[in-house]
């Protein structure tokens, strides 16, 4: 079992940046993929980015194309995901969450994630 923890949100303006870290403990993070997943108020959990367990391997949904950028340390056994030009619509409780990366696929379906962060606010909002 591997065990997540989410840091770094908080207020930001629209148009500004913040960088949101996934630390993990427990099982060798190397052989994980990590994904960050996102849920606004009224709405349903929306996945975000992630990144595979080796080759740099990364895939970002529909509204985090050329504005998020997924990325991991192994040697740190963390994972970060970088928001920039932030919008208003970004507002959600962002997860980090990761699955064991046996078959080397990359997915940002949930129910292939059975180990989730406790999640982390991020509000943009001028």
């Amino acid at each position: 079992q591997v065990q997540l923890v989410e840091s770094g949100g908080g207020l930001v303006q629209p148009g500004g940046s913040l960088r949101l870290s996934c630390a993990t403990s427990g099982s060798r993070f190397d052989y994980y993929a990590i994904g960050w997943f996102r849920q606004a108020p009224g709405k349903e959990r929306e996945g975000v980015s992630c990144i595979g367990s080796s080759d740099g391997r990364t895939y970002y949904g529909e509204s985090a194309k050329g504005r998020f950028t997924i990325s991991r340390d192994d040697s740190k056994n963390t994972a970060y995901l970088q928001m920039d030009s932030l919008k208003p619509e970004d507002t959600a409780v962002y997860y980090c969450a990761a699955y064991f990366d046996l078959l080397l696929r990359l997915t940002l379906n949930e129910g292939e994630y059975p180990y989730w962060g406790q999640g982390t606010q991020v509000t943009v909002s001028s």
